[in-house]
Parts: structure tokens; sequence; C-alpha cells
């Protein structure tokens, strides 16, 4: 019982304050977290799995004594760490004991079998004073000996204590002994030593029968003595409790088995089992696992108090709990929640099977090492435990998986306190110069399995000290942009930025280079939109990568899916790149949840160019972010789409309706469009190209959270004119969205300091090498004229590119150029460092040219390229086109050059059409 001058805890939180705990900004921890390096309190674990014997089928049950972990299961053999299934495998029916601190079997072998049918050890417990292991399941024999559904072994000799017999009528699933040594029950059968007993049941130290009777009317499957020895928490799928209505979990006089408080149906939805129960007298909490169908149902976690037994906080992710363990004020579980949407978490997605909370709150730490579901049902892991061997703590999993962190490891694995072997993610980096004087890099933070709070170090140009330094939280589900403001920068020279980030002991590799030129002012259109409050504001002006940059105060960084086409040109805003969307399952979508509340202000913003004739979504709201059947949005509100004809709609949720606005006019025509969608007290305006085209009275519209996207997701057919494609095909650009409904006046303004966007006027030309070939340092008088091209600067590489560059038509200019290239296949063609783009100044051909008789160089730098980290994956350069139009009409020749040892190779123009490199022109109106 809680003493009177002890401090209750924070009960309330959901995991929308989870990245509060896993920075540790939680006040008064009840126990203080193990002295592990690199783990972010209170974490106790690393997620590095460590070597550790397996089984062939099956582990259901787990337990510990004295440094000794036992398994019980349905297996027949265990094979060492890294042997594939079939291989080097030793008998064992369906009993293991292993080092904790090793993994290895300690010699302990006992033989759990049946006369007929599927034998199988469902459940382990081991006496308080750890001399006595009691194993429960569906067998009548151990080593020979006859038992039926429960043994008590010796730990000291690994031998089955005589005279302990006791006969259950069916399977034994659960299992925990008081301090007076009683043995306590749960399963499937319905009689113990031949008296009734509905489904759990206790025998004394001798095996005799109690009068504990709860009675219940569904099978048991978890139960948990309390530590004052009083009462027997049980868990199932019961409805009825001695006859009393008591739905899947009750609390039971440890002496009578009645009732002492039941739950109903309504605290455990009626399609729920609880499968595990843990209890912890550090945070005076019990927990319990619940296993339901469907979101109705309960499949998280419940704390609940041991001196009144309500409720503390309930987890209602969805994923099956079937077992818990608390260590040092930590609640780990194996499940495989894959949906917490409901909690303030992440949507439905790919399951993930081992996590962590704090006992005073559901929110998920920053620990998340993963299994695969593997064979039976199948559902990941079953059991768990925690052992200490050699001064350091192990956690122990045992389950039906056949993988861990990725790599083939089948029913046990197991992780410790120290030490971290396990680096962070490579952070994604974007750079951009805004204004005049400063360069921001912004970057999508890392991830690290065991470590939210990172350390993140910013490099410029190649220095070895950081130029700047910060920390910051992030968990798999929610990655906020960092950024850092460069004031030192001159205009018109060009900078570069890499980053690492560090777990404090363990730092990834540096990010690629993204290089920046310094503005010599800020753009008009851009300044514009941070004025009128933009919290969300993606410019799409990055080369590569998965990362978009929010250039807004409120780090709402997004993600590119499916490597849609990068810095597309002509862009709707003078000194920006577009981005190109394929109309089938390209998209970008926000990186942190949002929570909107109606009926709060809002209003989007964007520019796009299409011709296409099947409608799409351009921007909306919603609550997933996968584009898997059943990871789609199935909630869609502030809605932007176009219509099969071109014309434009805006649409919100509101109760069972759906308020529209749709334009008269159609704009599928490949002009740019600039689209506001606004809702506020007044009710919804949309705009198009700065003037209101249709109005709708409706102001409210759903509460929920969720996420933005641009280029697609589900549409149901209740929105009115609902396109043939929920994904949009064209370009978009410049996309924000505000906390307010702009003005008429605010729509107008951005939609004059854009200027005239490039229309259809605007022509684009492909130009392919006359010749290419490379030279190579080491073999000086070796000619390079193959299918590949190659840069280095040392030992020198250097690529040779000749174009014949068309006249601009009368009265257009160059408006861009760009090289579009794909690295090769070889293993070494990726470069983490940037490579020049330089004209050539002297002369050359592909069939002769050596490193002895290479071309003069300029020193002007038409273009860099920069990220082009991957093997056989398209990349561009953007080329300064106001430098390369005085050779337009003309045969103009490129140089690749690097200056450092990280060599790039991409496929020549003796290469397949599609990977050859292009000189890519934008022609436009003077």
């Amino acid at each position: 019982m809680r003493g009177p001058g002890r401090l209750r805890r924070n009960r309330a939180g959901s995991l929308t304050s989870a990245l509060a705990l896993a920075a540790g900004l939680l006040g008064g921890a009840s126990v203080a977290a193990p002295p592990a390096a690199a783990l972010t309190p209170p974490v106790g674990f690393t997620a590095d799995a460590l070597s550790t014997y397996q089984t062939n089928g099956i582990v259901w049950a787990l337990a510990e004594a004295g440094g000794v972990v036992y398994a019980g299961g349905t297996f027949s053999g265990i094979r060492p760490a890294g042997s594939p299934a079939g291989s080097n495998t030793t008998a064992a029916a369906n009993f293991a004991a292993f080092d904790a601190a090793t993994g290895a079997p300690t010699g302990c072998s006992l033989s759990f079998t049946r006369s007929s049918g599927t034998a199988t050890v469902r459940a382990l417990a081991v006496s308080p004073d750890r001399s006595t292991l009691y194993a429960g399941g569906y067998f009548n024999a151990v080593n020979g000996t006859a038992v039926n559904g429960l043994t008590a072994i010796d730990t000291a000799s690994c031998r089955p204590r005589t005279g302990f017999a006791p006969q259950f009528g069916a399977t034994v699933r659960a299992l925990d002994v008081a301090a007076d040594g009683t043995v306590y029950a749960g399963g499937d059968f319905r009689t113990v030593n031949g008296t009734p007993r509905g489904f759990f049941g206790a025998v004394t130290a001798s095996g005799a029968l109690t009068g504990w009777n709860p009675g219940a009317d569904q099978p048991g499957r978890a139960l948990k003595v309390t530590p004052d020895g009083d009462s027997v928490l049980i868990g199932g799928g019961f409805f009825t409790v001695g006859g009393a209505a008591s739905h899947a979990l009750a609390v039971t006089s440890a002496s009578t088995g009645a009732v002492t408080r039941a739950y109903g149906a309504s605290f455990i939805p009626p399609s729920a089992v609880i499968k595990d129960i843990v209890t912890d007298a550090a945070s005076d909490g019990w927990y319990a696992a619940g296993e339901g169908a469907g979101g109705a149902s309960f499949d998280g976690r419940l704390a609940m108090e041991l001196d009144g037994f309500d409720q503390r906080w309930r987890d209602t992710c969805q994923g099956a709990t079937q077992a818990l363990r608390v260590h040092r004020g930590v609640l780990y579980a194996g499940s495989h929640v894959h949906d917490c949407s409901s909690m303030g978490g992440f949507p439905n997605q790919v399951r993930k099977h081992l996590t962590a909370q704090s006992v005073d709150d559901p929110g998920l730490l920053g620990w998340l090492p993963d299994t695969n579901d593997g064979i039976g049902e199948p559902v990941g892991p079953r059991a768990l435990t925690v052992s200490s061997r050699g001064g350091r703590d192990f956690l122990w999993v045992g389950g039906e998986f056949t993988t861990v962190n990725g790599a083939g490891q089948q029913a046990l694995t197991r992780f410790a306190n120290t030490p971290d072997t396990g680096a962070p993610t490579v952070p994604v980096v974007s750079a951009s110069a805004p204004r005049a004087g400063e360069v921001r890099v912004s970057w999508r933070s890392g991830l690290d399995l065991d470590d939210s709070l990172l350390t993140y170090r910013v490099y410029r140009d190649g220095g070895s000290t950081p130029v700047y330094t910060t920390t910051g939280s992030s968990l798999f589900f929610s990655r906020p942009q960092l950024t850092f403001t460069d004031r030192n920068v001159v205009a018109g020279r060009t900078y570069s930025y890499r980053i690492t980030a560090s777990d404090g002991t363990n730092t990834s590799g540096l990010s690629p280079a993204a290089p920046v030129t310094a503005a010599s002012s800020a753009s008009p259109y851009q300044e514009e939109v941070l004025a009128d409050g933009a919290d969300l504001y993606w410019r799409y002006d990055e080369a590569s990568g998965a990362f978009a940059a929010d250039a807004s105060e409120s780090g709402n960084g997004g993600v590119y899916v499916n490597a849609p086409s990068y810095r597309a040109t002509p862009s709707a805003v003078a000194g920006s790149a577009a981005l190109s969307l394929n109309g089938t399952d390209e998209y970008v979508h926000s990186d942190r949840l949002h929570h909107y509340t109606s009926p709060s202000p809002y209003s989007v913003e964007t520019w796009f160019r299409t011709t296409s004739a099947n409608g799409g979504r351009i921007i909306g709201y919603g609550n997933n972010i996968g584009t898997a059947r059943g990871h789609t949005s199935s909630i869609s509100d502030k809605l932007v789409y176009l219509t099969n004809d071109g014309r434009l709609a805006f649409g919100v949720q509101s109760g069972s309706t759906r308020p529209t606005i749709t334009s008269a006019g159609s704009y599928n025509d490949g002009d740019w469009h600039h689209a506001v969608a606004t809702q506020g007290p007044s009710g919804m305006v949309l705009y198009v190209d700065g003037e209101a085209v249709g109005t709708n009275a409706a102001t409210g519209n759903r509460s929920y959270n969720g996420f933005w996207r641009v280029g697609g997701d589900a549409m149901n057919n209740a929105w009115p004119n609902r396109p043939t494609s929920d994904y949009f095909a064209g370009q978009v650009d410049e996309t924000a969205v505000y906390p307010s409904a702009l003005t008429a006046a605010q729509v107008a303004e951005h939609h004059e300091l854009a200027g005239t966007p490039p229309g259809p006027g605007d022509s684009t030309v492909t130009v392919a090498p006359d010749e290419d070939a490379y030279v190579n340092g080491v073999a000086a008088n070796t000619n390079y004229n193959d299918s590949q091209l190659a840069s280095r600067g040392t030992t020198a590489y250097i690529g040779y590119l000749r174009f014949t560059l068309p006249p601009a038509a009368a009265g257009q200019v160059l408006r861009s150029a760009r090289l579009t290239f794909r690295t090769s296949s070889d293993s070494t063609a990726g470069s983490a460092e940037n490579h020049s783009i330089v004209p050539v100044t002297g002369t050359w051909t592909e069939s002769a040219v050596t490193h002895n008789t290479r071309p003069t160089l300029s020193t002007s730098v038409l273009g860099t390229i920069s990220g082009a980290t991957s093997v056989s994956t398209g990349y561009s350069a953007e080329l300064n086109a106001s430098a390369l139009g005085g050779a337009l009409g003309s045969a103009t020749s490129l140089a690749l050059t690097g200056s450092g040892t990280d060599s790039l190779r991409i496929w020549s123009s003796e290469a397949t059409a599609a990977y050859r490199p292009q000189l890519v022109l934008t022609f436009g109106d003077e």
C-alpha cells in the first residue's frame, strides 16, 4: 500500500507526449535508469540483439532464476545463433534453459511429452525463493515420469520434484506462485485433481487442491498474485466469474477466489481477451495486455492501481499485445502494434513488435527493436522476462518470430542494458538561400532504435570543426525538421554543408554535401508567404532524396514518396524549382502528426500545372501516410482536387455532409495556376489565380489527427465529381498551409508577387551528347571510350561530354538548364562528395583523349553534382543558364571533375538509351 507521505504519479497523457518522454523531460522518474551508455532515459536496454540460441518452433513462455532463463513452448530442438533452420540442432522437447548473459544452453535438459497429441509448455513461473520452477501446459510426462499439465522442477538440480503430481484436466496457460508456496493456475481445464474448477484453480506446494475457486465461464489466459499476497488478478476471455459479471479481467480473493473487483463489458469490449498481467510494486501498479478484434476492441495495455484496482491509463493502440514486463519504471511489451491513431500516435502501417512505455504514461518511448510476425498464428513475440547476471540486465524475448532486426533468428532473442553499438541514421539535408546574408540548412531528424534524443553537428565546406551543434528528439512516426541559419555568408559564394547525428557513443556517417549559393536578395513571393503566417511551406527545391524542407519556422518538413521528379522547370515562381508527380503513386506527406479542431480557421495554397483528363487530389488532409491498401487515409478533409474535366474543387467533411465548392472554369490547360482554399468564420472560399471562383457558408470540418499530403490519397465516391484518379499528374510548386483564413487581398498579393508564371509558351529541349569519354590519371595514356564516365580528384578521373546546343527561337532566351544522368551499377558508382561541371576550353575527341592529352578547363563552374550517393539511380544537376546561353547554336564541351577521393561513375551515351546523360534546356520569352 502507498504510504501517507508518498507522492502520487501523474496519470494523464497520451502518445502526443511521446517526444517529451523520449527527451527525458518528465520529472521525478520513479526508479533511476541503469547506467547504460547511449540510451535516452528511462529506456533501460539497447535495441542491439545479442547472440542467442534459437529453437525450431514457438516459445510460449519464459521465466528466470539466478541468471538462468527457462524457455517453454512447442519445439523439438535448439541451435546456435546464425545457424539456419535444420542445421546444428540439439534435441530439446519443448523446454530449454540458457545462461542469461551468454545466450547459450546451461545443460539443464528436460523432456516434456505426451503419449498422444502434440505436447507443449505454455506457462512458467518461479517460486519467490527461486528454488522451484513450475511448468504448465499440455503434457503427461516429464523425462518419462507421469505428470498431467503441471510439474515442479528443482532449479538447483534441474530435476522434477518427486511427490508433486497434481492432475489438470486440460492445458495450463498461466501460472504464478505466492509467498506461502500456493501455485495458482489458469487455462482450459475444468477439473483439478478430479474436482470441478472453472478454468482457474490452485494447489499447495505439495500438489493438494486449495479452496481458491473463481469459477470463470471461459478459459483463463493470465494471472498474477498481488505483492501483498491478498489478491489474485485474473485475465482471459470470460464474461462471468463466480456467477458475477466481469469480462476478461477480475480481482479475486487469494484464499477463496471470490470476486472483489469486477470489470464490465464497458471496461473491456466483448471481443477482447487479456493475455498477460504483471505487477510492479515500485510503481504501485499492475499492467494488463489486451488482444482484440478490430478497431472497436482492445488491443493495447492497461495500467491499473494496486491500492483500489482503478485504471491509471489506457493504451488504445491496435496490435494484439501478448506479453509484458516492467523493468526500472518502463513497461516493455511484445505485440504487433500497427495503429496508434486513436491516442494521437502513428496511423495504420507496417507492424512493430517490441515497444516501451513509462509506467506513468502510455506515450511510446524511443526503443524499437523489431521482429517479424513469424510462424503459427502469427503475432511475433509471445513472452518476456528480465534476468540479471554478471552486473548486467538482460531482456529476453520469446515467440513465433523468425527474424530480429531484419536478421534470421528464430523464437528467442535478448537485449542488454549496455553497450549500445547502433549508430543513428545519416541525416537527410537540404540547403537554401532565402535572403541576403543568410543560408538556411534544414534536415530531417535522424532515427535510432534506442535513442530518441540525438546530437547533430553541422560542418561547412569540408571542415572538421562543426559550425553548429544542437539536439533534437524524434521517433519513427515523428521526425521533426531541424534548422541551422548560417549568417556568416557572402552573396554569390557557394557553400556546402554536411551533418552527423550522434547518440553520445555512436555517430552516423556524414550526410552527402548540400551545396548552396548565397543570395543577394530575398524572393518577394517567399517573404509574403512567411509574413502572412504560413506554418508549412514546401518550395520543392531539393535535387534528390526523400526530404522536403519546410521554409517556415514551424519545421513541418515533408517526405517525398516513390521518388517524384525533382527540380522540374519551368517553376511557378522565379528562383524556385517545381515538383513533377506521375498521377499513380507519387506524393509528399508531412513528417509529423498534426491536429485540427473544427472550426479553427486555415488556408491551403499551392500552384499546379497539368493537362490531365483524369483529375486527381492536389492537396488535402488525411489520417494516414501510406499507399498500400489499408494504409491510405480512411478519413479525408480540407481537400483540393481536380475533376476529370479540369475544374477545381475544394471540399470538407462536416458531420455526414461534404460541403464543396467547384469552379465553373477548367484549369487542365498546361498553364501554371494559383489555388488557395480558405475556411473560417465566414465560411469557405476557393480562389484561382488571385480571384474568388466560389464560396460556401460551411464553417465546420472534421476534427482529427492527420497529415498533409500533396499529390494524392484515397478518395471515396461521396466527394462531388470524384475524379478517375486519386493521384495528380502534373507539377506542383510553392505549397503552403496557414493557421488563418487568408483575405482576398492577401491572396491577390501572392498571385501578383509571383509575376507572370511560365506557361505553355515555354519549350523544353533535350540534347544527347555527340561524344563522351573519361581519362584516368593512373593509366595516363589510355583512352576510356566505353559505357561509363567517371570523376574523381585523387587519383584523377575526369569525364568529358560534347553537346551541340540548339539556338534559341526568336524572342526567347534560355531560362534554365540541367544535366540529367544515371549512376552506373558499379558498386562504387555513387559518391558522397561534390563533383563540379565546368566548361572545356581545350580540344579533345572521344576516341583519342587520354590523361596525358587532356584538354584545358575553364576556372568557372557551371553546376555542382551533389547527393548522388546511390548506384543505378537517376540524378540531375542545375546549370548556370546565363553562362551556358552564350554557347547556344554551337558545340560546347563540359567536364566532370572532383577534388576528393570518392569517385562518381555514370552511364555514358554508349549505354542503354534510358540511362544516357542529357542536357535539358528550357526556353521562354525574353
